[in-house]
């Protein structure tokens, strides 16, 4: 018989220490079914995240009683299969131990054939409190590792840190931008598997040449069988079939088939192309009876990490089906501090978000999970490459054997599982451990180091070694050949010497810039501290107001407010917004002003960082800011917020990655140049017009060109003198306007200021806004007799607007058009907004008398 599966539903849970059952919901975790049956409150609201530490110092179990299906109950082999237990657990089937579980990420089975019956089965799980678990670990280890994010003192630990011992989120234990929930409970699927004769464990389509004239691949297909036996294999996709004889033995086999596919519809990342997807789909067959079938999903394309030396280093960037690609997106995290509340809905925002925003790449940081199958699916389909860590980050890790072997069957079977995702075009080992640790460095580092003796030193790092340098890469070798493996990031390269760790102006390797925000350096440094490859930078801001009331009062509305701190987990983060508000702009005039300035202050930050890094192009092929998205509701480095609403900076990054951008610098000697960077592959020109406009909308002085770039490349193509083209204009009342047109179209537009934003000097004025007629609602016209910096619409209906957070030029016309993505669309369509709003950056300000237009 085929393979069949049931879904085991209909659970119950409680503390192991009480009596009284409650009603679970599977898959979830303790505090999901704590919060839905009403024994605590929002984890998320005020303070009440300190006031949940107790769940994790305890035990729960939970319970199923089910049926199994009559074809199951027949089938030969009957397994029951946990998609994923967090974390330390031990399964009975009818009082029968059958399994333990001890890692989050890795799939538990067991078989259950003898151990069930047909009707009123019993599953009992028991999780083991990861607190009690892992404490005394640290005393028969003699010494606490380094976990810089554990917020082992909020849990009520002071200094022990145990994040460091389970194989689970890394993220559950608090971080600098998230709460410290530590889970437990079924977070995946529970089902029962049933088989009987064979059947089709694993297709893997391994990609050994492909090119747009060819692609040789070999089709591995893992078949396992109760006996040997000999039948055929067929292997089809696209119209095309190919066989092979299949000599089986009892036990696991592997099949190997041979496919070539002449021209080939190649797997492109958004911007470059199509992102084909091809549905390769196994049957095995016994006399022409099918046996057992399984399909996948991959695309079709070449990569590699090209890192060559050079003049001033060596390069770093992917190059896609012999294409050099400047990566653009950011650093992804999970979507919630409890992942099954994601819905699928939820993971296409975020990813529909991406593209929009015209990214082509996320990093999955290595101290949450490897992500749910729906992620890197919606990857697969938008083109968006991932850059994909191995779960761990920002600690120094045990190397017992028990310990090391969990690691390595976690490792071999994540890479089998996302190996087909033609997105994933990199695995890397970890995040930041290399230049925190700084073995080579005796002053380097995080200081973590001096806390250890020679020999303790010598342990760890002989462990981190282990781990990073041998397990992770033979797991990604063995198991998913041709795909790069990168030890850390950052790192220069593998060098066995001081030259291995990176910093922020290393010439080789990738680079994580945190000088501007942890150092307090100017904004102008991204300018100047730019690497091969961004891989990390970033800047926070606080959610828009109706963000911050889901967890906060009117009382709490100040940034030394109890609220306020507990959702600020970066110590020092309103500081620092206040800090850099105070150098860039002006006093805001309220809290919830300051909520809106703080989102275009660290909107501007971005700006600047990443239209530097690509002005750079080719020696920068990267920028990946921090961080996408959010876990809960906070002031953090986020371009979205916990509920999807696109900040400021989202706005500001969807123009900065825009396939074919203008962008403005300044030299030392006074000269102002304009850039093109264009992504596409094609040889650019066009026309560039460059307008100096006063900020009443006079036209001061203005000039166009002729222009053209080649493709796929940065270059200045006009300068001016900044002193010649005031003749005498205020520089703090004036901005320079640059727009580029392809046969009469705009491509695109870009302003540039003279001074800071504190230094410009406003006006209030009147923004006038009009629906387009005929567009029922969707499209609308704005003007401004004065300069209106940051116009932040918005709407009575539900969706968000094409721009937003843009400055508005007296004379110059927007549109603007309001979008609503149906569930299950892949793209965003138009709808009616109702009543528009907007306000400019004026109306926040402490000295502006203005009220709201």
């Amino acid at each position: 018989m085929r393979e069949t599966q049931q879904v085991l539903n209909n659970w119950k849970f409680k503390a192991c220490k009480d009596n009284e059952w409650l009603g679970a919901i599977v898959p979830g975790c303790v505090h999901t079914d704590l919060l839905r049956n009403g024994v605590i409150k929002d984890p998320f609201y005020a303070t009440n995240e300190h006031d949940l530490q107790w769940i994790d110092k305890i035990d729960w179990e939970y319970e199923a009683r089910f049926d199994v299906e009559e074809r199951l109950f027949n089938a030969s082999s009957l397994e029951l299969v946990f998609d994923g237990l967090d974390t330390y657990a031990d399964v009975y089937v009818n009082g029968k131990h059958v399994l333990s579980a001890d890692n989050m990420f890795r799939t538990w089975k067991a078989d259950v054939k003898s151990l069930v019956t047909a009707k009123d089965n019993v599953m009992l799980i028991k999780f083991r409190s990861p607190v009690q678990e892992d404490l005394p670990k640290i005393e028969k280890l003699g010494y606490n590792l380094p976990a810089s994010n554990d917020q082992s003192e909020l849990g009520g630990l002071g200094a022990q840190k145990i994040s460091i011992f389970a194989r689970k989120a890394p993220y559950h234990y608090g971080w600098d931008w998230g709460p410290r929930f530590v889970t437990s409970g079924i977070w995946r699927e529970a089902r029962l598997e049933g088989w009987s004769d064979s059947r089709i464990n694993d297709v893997y389509v391994r990609q050994d040449q492909v090119s747009a004239s060819e692609a040789s691949l070999t089709v591995s297909v893992e078949i396992e069988s109760e006996h040997a036996w000999s039948g055929l294999v067929r292997l089809s996709a696209d119209g095309q079939t190919w066989e092979q004889e299949a000599h089986l033995a009892e036990g696991v086999n592997v099949i190997e088939i041979p496919v070539t596919i002449e021209q080939p519809k190649l797997w492109w990342s958004r911007g470059l192309g199509d992102a084909h997807l091809y549905t390769f789909t196994a049957e095995l067959s016994k006399e022409q009876q099918t046996i057992a079938a399984k399909s996948v999903r991959t695309g079709l394309r070449s990569v590699r990490l090209v890192r060559d030396k050079d003049a001033v280093g060596a390069t770093f960037y992917f190059e896609l089906n012999g294409v050099p690609v400047f990566a653009k997106g950011a650093n992804h995290i999970p979507n919630d501090s409890f992942i099954t509340d994601v819905t699928e809905e939820r993971y296409r925002h975020e990813i529909v978000t991406a593209a929009e925003s015209n990214m082509n790449m996320l990093r999955v940081w290595g101290g949450g999970i490897y992500e749910q199958t729906i992620f890197y699916e919606l990857c697969d389909e938008y083109g968006i490459l991932v850059w994909q860590d191995f779960m761990f980050a920002c600690s120094m890790y045990p190397g017992d054997q028990a310990f090391l072997n969990n690691v390595r069957l976690e490792a071999e079977e994540n890479v089998k599982r996302l190996r087909n995702h033609p997105s994933i075009v990199l695995w890397c080992g970890n995040n930041e451990i290399d230049s925190a640790w700084a073995q080579y460095d005796e002053k380097g580092g995080w200081g973590w180091k001096k806390e250890y003796t020679q020999e303790q030193r010598a342990v760890i790092w002989a462990d981190y070694e282990t781990i990073f340098h041998d397990i992770l890469a033979e797991a990604v070798d063995a198991h998913a050949p041709g795909t790069q493996y990168w030890p850390s990031s950052p790192l220069i390269s593998l060098s066995g010497d001081i030259n291995q760790h990176a910093h922020p102006l290393s010439t080789e390797g990738d680079v994580h810039y945190w000088g501007v925000w942890h150092a307090v350096e100017p904004f102008e440094n991204y300018n100047v501290k730019i690497g091969r490859f961004m891989s990390e930078y970033g800047f926070q801001s606080f959610p828009e107001y109706d963000t911050v009331m889901t967890f906060a009062t009117e009382q709490d509305l100040a940034l030394d407010s109890k609220v306020m701190r507990a959702h600020q987990k970066n110590g020092d983060g309103n500081r620092l917004i206040k800090e850099y508000m105070d150098i860039y702009m002006s006093e805001p005039k309220d809290f919830s002003a300051f909520l809106y300035m703080s989102q275009v202050l660290q909107a501007e930050a971005m700006k600047m960082a990443i239209e530097a890094h690509r002005r750079s192009m080719p020696y920068c092929m990267g920028t990946l800011y921090w961080q996408m998205n959010d876990c809960w509701p906070v002031a953090s480095w986020a371009g979205m917020d916990y509920y999807g609403k696109w900040k400021a900076m989202q706005y500001y990054a969807k123009r900065s990655f825009a396939d074919t951008m203008l962008s403005f610098d300044k030299t030392d000697d006074g000269k102002v140049n304009v850039h093109i960077v264009t992504d596409l592959l094609a040889p650019l020109s066009g026309d560039l017009r460059l307008t100096l406009y006063d900020f009443a909308g006079a036209l001061i002085k203005q000039v166009s060109t002729k222009v053209a770039v080649a493709g796929n490349s940065a270059a200045v193509v006009f300068s001016i003198d900044e002193q010649e083209w005031l003749a005498g204009h205020e520089a703090g009342n004036v901005l320079l306007y640059a727009e580029l047109e392809q046969e009469g179209q705009l491509v695109d537009s870009k302003e540039h200021y003279l001074v800071k934003a504190k230094e410009q000097k406003l006006t209030a004025g009147t923004i006038h806004i009009s629906e387009v007629e005929g567009s029922n609602g969707t499209l609308f016209s704005l003007a401004t007799d004065v300069l209106a910096k940051q116009v932040w619409l918005t709407a009575e209906g539900e969706g968000m607007f094409s721009d937003n957070f843009f400055d508005l030029i007296p004379g110059v016309a927007k549109t603007v058009e309001f979008r609503l993505r149906e569930s299950g669309e892949r793209m965003s369509k138009p709808a009616a907004a109702g009543k528009v709003q907007a306000r400019s950056m004026i109306e926040f300000l402490a000295e502006s008398k203005v009220e709201q237009a």
